[in-house]
């Protein structure tokens, strides 16, 4: 939709100093009031352009949103995001890649990420709703696996070591993995993955991994939740650039489900373990069935989590709410 104002941009970009909008109307074979369209068309996505009648356009700050245009200069992948869909404002990511796999072939989308600014009804697990306030990362990737059914969990093991790693290589903070699908730093929650599938008997038609990081949110738009959470600013003091974040996850997810399709489950699930805070603790783990206490000792190669209660039996979690001790 505005692809000629990124070519705007991009000459904006590409300039030392102030370029005359006689300029670009040449190189872009434009006229000059489409120029001056697609300069509001920028300011209005965020960017900071100073426009003077005698110098011309300047570009002085890119935006802050979450633009696939943003994102794009940064992306070293070959799949995983080389298209996507932007919004402002939607239900949800995983509610838009459902409408979008009604109309296409979900072959067609793999790799298709879905972001959004925020999120007015973005669901977690078992239901619970997933606050998505304007500054995070809340996106969808959709993916017509290539993977066994019985390995397609190891998507959202996949999707965990991505997010942890890239919080690890861009901010050198120590993130790790709480079972099933939380990554923390320290005592407090950074982000969440919500992987859903459709699959029929022994194939699957689609998976969307769901993905949600607290990259630049308020702490006023975290003070109401009631579990201890934090935000990437918060933890390193100052704002982050959100598409170069987006962009690094994208490739550690990458690089992991590259490795599910070859088959190399072990080394996801080694390099999962090696992220774990859940692991090695003494854990409470509520299902819908039951409620008990133990050692985390271990996940099984279906990703279901093994305690180790007091009385010694081995007790095999596959979905619950675990909470740290």
């Amino acid at each position: 939709m505005y692809d000629a104002a990124f070519r705007v941009l991009e000459v904006l970009e590409n300039s030392d100093g102030p370029v005359s909008g006689e300029k670009i109307s040449t190189v872009l074979g434009i006229s000059r009031s489409a120029v001056w369209k697609h300069i509001k068309e920028l300011i209005n996505m965020g960017y900071d352009i100073q426009a003077t009648h005698r110098e011309g356009y300047r570009l002085q700050k890119s935006s802050d949103r979450l633009l696939p245009y943003e994102v794009h200069k940064k992306l070293r992948t070959n799949v995983m995001g080389r298209a996507m869909r932007y919004f402002e404002s939607t239900v949800s990511t995983n509610w838009v890649a459902k409408q979008m796999i009604r109309e296409e072939d979900p072959a067609t989308l793999h790799g298709t990420v879905i972001i959004a600014e925020q999120q007015t009804g973005g669901m977690g697990r078992l239901g619970r709703s997933w606050i998505s306030p304007p500054g995070g990362i809340w996106v969808t990737i959709v993916i017509r696996p290539a993977i066994p059914i019985d390995r397609v969990f190891m998507i959202t093991m996949a999707g965990a070591i991505a997010i942890a790693r890239a919080l690890r290589k861009e901010f050198d903070l120590g993130a790790l993995i709480k079972w099933p699908n939380d990554i923390f730093i320290g005592d407090k929650k950074v982000a969440g993955l919500l992987l859903e599938i459709s699959a029929e008997a022994d194939k699957v038609n689609y998976a969307l991994l769901g993905m949600g990081v607290d990259a630049n949110v308020s702490p006023q738009d975290l003070s109401h939740i009631p579990n201890a959470v934090t935000s990437v600013s918060l933890e390193v003091g100052h704002d982050v650039d959100r598409p170069a974040l987006l962009a690094r996850i994208l490739k550690e997810f990458e690089s992991r489900y590259l490795l599910l399709e070859a088959g190399e489950y072990e080394s996801i699930t080694r390099e999962w373990k090696s992220l774990s805070c859940t692991l090695e603790r003494r854990v409470q783990v509520n299902t819908l069935k039951s409620s008990f206490e133990g050692e985390a000792i271990d996940i099984d190669e279906f990703g279901a989590l093994l305690v180790r209660k007091d009385s010694g039996k081995i007790e095999r979690v596959i979905a619950g709410d675990c909470i740290q001790r």
